[in-house]
């Protein structure tokens, strides 16, 4: 793997795992075009860069979702940033497992049957039709302050989702089910972003010791840190007044071209 190549997956990986395109789609449709030999454990790399966004531009939150989690505990001094720590503390140990067995059940079958482009086509397609009439029909009446455990649990269950079925999306799966749980968009984003840092922690964790860490390795988490910054700025400001219709069309269109390349390369 070249240093270019690298830097490009990193700012791909960037882009498509915050908004809700899927990075693993992307991550697989590239090399796959372009014919480039990439480490598997690379994908997971790039999270690192991502995850590192996040978490920086989020800080305070977690700060503030940490202490209200300590204080809730410790002091039993109820706080809206302590019930949120604690409900996403709650949701992040079954997802993570069913994401475990989901994943591996999903590389069996991919592996078996060689349709894991065609899967990642239809979950772009699917999912993007879903999140444009979810988005559409679904009023803002909840704000992150006034989710239930209820709603946090089936958002950060979906999670699982994206790892059963490639090109599902993290991002976006969990904003479609925020959605239809009547969270407003800014809301859903900023969960779905706080939901998946524990998540993404756990990857890079598990698969560290298979990464090389190269000048590649650092150019491409770099890249993707560096992009992943800009990309959540973008998605919070823009979905203050704006939909996800844009991101939706993106999605089919995507995995149409990539169902007929599918039959065509």
């Amino acid at each position: 793997m070249t240093i270019i190549q690298a830097i490009i997956l990193g700012i791909v990986q960037g882009l498509t795992e915050l908004l809700p395109i899927s990075s693993s789609a992307h991550l697989n449709i590239i090399p796959w075009l372009f014919n480039w030999s990439i480490p598997e454990s690379f994908d997971v790399a790039l999270h690192l860069g991502t995850l590192l966004a996040i978490t920086i531009f989020f800080f305070k939150d977690w700060l503030s979702l940490i202490k209200g989690g300590y204080d809730q505990v410790i002091k039993k001094k109820k706080s809206t940033q302590g019930k949120l720590f604690w409900f996403i503390v709650a949701v992040t140990i079954p997802t993570g497992i069913l994401s475990l067995v989901l994943d591996k059940v999903s590389d069996m079958i991919c592996e078996k049957f060689g349709i894991e482009m065609i899967l990642i086509g239809v979950a772009l397609i699917v999912l993007g039709i879903v999140l444009y009439v979810v988005d559409k029909k679904s009023k803002s009446e909840v704000s992150l302050e006034n989710m239930t455990f209820k709603q946090s649990f089936f958002i950060g269950l979906s999670q699982a989702i994206a790892a059963a079925f490639p090109g599902t999306s993290r991002s976006g799966i969990t904003m479609t089910v925020a959605r239809a749980l009547k969270l407003d968009r800014e809301s859903a984003a900023k969960y779905s972003f706080l939901l998946s840092t524990p998540i993404i922690l756990a990857a890079v964790l598990v698969s560290i010791k298979d990464f090389e860490f190269t000048l590649a390795f650092f150019m491409g988490v770099l890249a993707s840190f560096l992009t992943g910054i800009l990309v959540i700025k973008f998605l919070m400001d823009y979905l203050k007044k704006g939909s996800f219709k844009g991101f939706a069309i993106y999605r089919v269109i995507i995995g149409i071209a990539i169902i007929v390349l599918t039959f065509v390369i």
